[in-house]
């Protein structure tokens, strides 16, 4: 893939959680979900710029498990038939 994220972008691959209950009863994919997200790291831009200039390099690398919110500002993206979502730093949980 040939995608590079500008300032403190993200490309993230969502890892979908088998969604199933403990006695073996599997969900629909909408039913309600609660809580953050996981993902894998794909591709991160270099960072962001301080208000002296300075860069601010991103907390996250290539291959990283993460937790994220989705939601405002977290955009679904397609690229070589590949769903994948671009996030800003910020709506990074932590680092699994």
């Amino acid at each position: 893939m040939n995608f590079k994220p500008l300032k403190d972008g993200v490309l993230v691959k969502e890892i979908k959680k088998e969604e199933k209950t403990e006695s073996g009863i599997i969900l629909p994919e909408n039913h309600e979900k609660e809580g953050p997200l996981k993902g894998q790291v794909i591709a991160v831009g270099e960072g962001k710029r301080g208000v002296n200039g300075e860069l601010i390099p991103v907390s996250v690398k290539e291959g990283d498990e993460i937790l994220f919110k989705k939601g405002y500002g977290v955009d679904e993206i397609e690229i070589e038939k590949e769903k994948y979502l671009i996030m800003k730093e910020d709506d990074i949980i932590g680092i699994i």
